[in-house]
């Protein structure tokens, strides 16, 4: 083996080009990113960078000396448009291919967008230049629509609200964050916002965006009515970044989709927001889209590609700051799970919960109790019984209005 190709250069492909060195990878080395800056943090794009905390350079994840280090043939502002497989070749849109011996594919994910959203004031936020655009929008003092109350949603209007500007959420579930948390902490998400002055429309879809002379003007509702926008931003989730590998031979369902080694293909792997694969400690099919697992699947992968043979088998761990709160999690949470309250009570806006399935606690949720989380953190990883935690009394969330 001569040369490894790393496609994607965020946080998950500069992991996997670190571990390699680290771990003594010292031939040819390729990094591939189809943006021109040096790989950054995404994470801060919705908080600090949108609100002007910090400044871009911030963000960078190494220095220009850090990278020379890795020694590789780094191509920024380069994206690749197509896989051969048999070949055994990554083909750039600039008309350039480049052959490898093993590649790990980190091209993270694409935000979605509503059909006529082409117009000037409607924004995603995925990359820097998306958020030093939407920043530079936001201190003009417009009024904001952010449509989709996921994560990434409610941290950009708390982003808004913290900027003092006028912000409504939009979301077709009841309330936010439903998918991963449920309706119970979703509605102390949605009573978090209201407290902060953030309007919120939930449980409404989004017919269309109104607009005049190619500039939106507006959010139209699925009950008729129309909510004026100088600035509309879409947080509609995202799609894994596999376009440039139809036709390649890999299986692509919800990303690429892998073993437990993280493998696609022989010599092929996959890390970070793109990879779909088994993970044998919940025993389900998962594809991650959380910042600590792409530093952790991209470690697994270069591993398993210098021979580990190591199944990947993580506790996922995400969280996300909106306001004086932070909200961390452990584990998986399924929509069927039992939720109870370990530690705090939800009025004190202080508390820990585990969330149970089939008999096992499968989560532990932590608002404002960094400290309680991670002591609890623990069940997950025992994969405790259910039982044993709820044999004592604890108190319960209210249920939801």
């Amino acid at each position: 083996m001569k040369r490894i190709v790393i496609v994607g250069a965020a946080a998950a492909g500069l992991t996997a080009a670190e571990t390699l060195r680290r771990r003594g990878w010292s031939d040819d080395l390729v990094l591939i990113g189809d943006e021109s800056h040096p790989p950054y943090d995404r994470p801060p794009l919705s908080k600090q960078i949108l609100t002007g905390a910090w400044e871009p350079e911030r963000a960078i994840l190494r220095s220009p000396q850090g990278l020379a280090r890795l020694e590789a043939d780094l191509r920024l502002g380069q994206r690749a448009a197509a896989l051969d497989v048999p070949g055994r070749r990554v083909h750039l849109a600039e008309g350039v291919s480049i052959g490898f011996d093993a590649l790990i594919i980190a091209t993270g994910v694409t935000p979605r967008r509503l059909p006529g959203s082409d117009l000037a004031g409607v924004h995603v936020l995925r990359t820097l230049d998306d958020a030093l655009a939407l920043r530079a929008a936001l201190l003009a003092g417009p009024d904001v629509v952010v449509v989709g109350a996921g994560f990434l949603g409610t941290e950009v209007a708390a982003a808004a609200r913290t900027m003092g500007l006028e912000a409504t959420l939009v979301e077709p579930e009841p309330v936010p964050v439903r998918q991963p948390f449920g309706d119970r902490i979703g509605a102390l998400v949605a009573e978090l916002h209201r407290d902060h002055g953030t309007r919120l429309r939930c449980g409404v879809p989004v017919t269309r965006l109104r607009s005049a002379g190619g500039r939106v003007t507006g959010v139209e509702l699925g009950d008729g009515t129309t909510l004026p926008a100088d600035i509309v931003v879409l947080t509609l989730g995202s799609t894994p970044a596999t376009g440039w590998l139809t036709g390649s031979g890999l299986n692509l369902g919800n990303g690429v989709e892998c073993d437990a080694l993280c493998q696609a293909a022989p010599g092929i792997y996959a890390a970070g927001d793109v990879a779909s694969w088994p993970n044998p400690h919940f025993g389900t099919r998962m594809r991650l889209e959380h910042r600590m697992n792409a530093t952790e699947q991209a470690m697994a992968a270069a591993g398993n590609l210098l021979g580990d043979a190591a199944p990947f088998a993580p506790v996922p761990y995400f969280w996300t700051d909106q306001y004086d709160t932070r909200i961390q999690a452990y584990g998986i949470f399924p929509p069927d799970a039992d939720l109870r309250i370990a530690y705090g009570t939800a009025s004190d806006g202080q508390f820990t919960a585990a969330y149970g399935h089939h008999g096992r606690v499968v989560g532990v949720l932590g608002w404002n109790t960094p400290r309680q989380v991670r002591t609890l953190c623990r069940l997950v990883l025992e994969r405790a019984p259910w039982t044993a935690f709820t044999a004592t009394p604890a108190p319960r969330l209210a249920p939801v209005n």
